[in-house]
């Protein structure tokens, strides 16, 4: 890391996006922490009205949030899932299994009763170690 270049890294992502002046994620180091994201359709930016496609989006931004930060899903260490219906599982479990399919190498997770508000269903926030980017230099 040079002089000049900030210690926190700003991480946006095409597709996604928040109202208020907040990055989708923000890393420093090898720590990766996202803002809430949502089952907003990435190339809509509608909100479908199911659980079952707000989860479908939910774990997309999940892997292109990853993938823009130079990480994939082995580098979650835990996710914290808000469900306005917080016994409906089914989606989130399946989404969830399909990311992480290992039993054994699964990350941590939270799942809370939230309300929320336009529609919104589910939303969730995570936190992920990167390996260092052998091509260019993080904070």
């Amino acid at each position: 890391m040079t002089e000049d270049a900030p210690r926190r890294l700003s991480v946006e992502l095409p597709g996604f996006g928040h109202e208020n002046p907040v990055p989708v994620a923000s890393r420093i180091g090898p720590f990766l922490a996202s803002g809430v994201l949502t089952g907003r359709d990435p190339v809509t930016r509608e909100l479908p009205a199911d659980l079952d496609t707000q989860c479908v989006n939910l774990f997309a931004h999940v892997r292109a949030l990853l993938a823009a930060a130079g990480g994939s899903p082995d580098d979650v260490l835990t996710m914290t899932v808000r469900l306005v219906d917080y016994r409906e599982r089914e989606a989130l479990n399946r989404e969830w299994a399909a990311m992480f399919p290992d039993p054994a190498s699964r990350p941590a997770r939270q799942v809370v009763a939230a309300e929320l508000d336009r529609g919104t269903l589910v939303q969730a926030d995570l936190l992920a170690v990167l390996a260092p980017s052998p091509t260019k230099e993080h904070p």
